[in-house]
């Protein structure tokens, strides 16, 4: 992947939609939802902060590649690069990693 985000920002592939209701109903793709779910392809650096002495201090990542998150329904920004589509999101739109 040649994409890199900058500052606390974080790229997600989006996990497939599930194709089928737990009771077995078939689910038409016009009806599915987007899921909310996805993986870390990259993460940015961290977010710049200046200290009290006021210097610039990077606080680190929280997330790692290969994650697997939760995130908000409307957060983020839509990407097409190379024929797949990503979403670039801000770390504070992370609702939670799934372990």
């Amino acid at each position: 992947m040649k994409l890199a985000p900058l500052g606390d920002r974080v790229i997600v592939k989006r996990l497939d939609a599930e194709s089928s209701s737990p009771s077995g109903i078939v689910i038409a793709d016009s009806a599915k939802e987007r899921p909310q779910k996805g993986t870390v392809v990259a993460v940015g650096p961290g977010k710049k902060e200046a200290n009290l002495n006021g210097q610039m201090l990077v606080q680190p990542m929280n997330l790692k590649v290969g994650d697997t998150v939760v995130f908000s329904k409307y957060g983020g920004n839509e990407l097409s690069h190379e024929g797949e589509e990503y979403l670039i999101l801000r770390e504070d739109d992370i609702l939670a990693q799934i372990k």
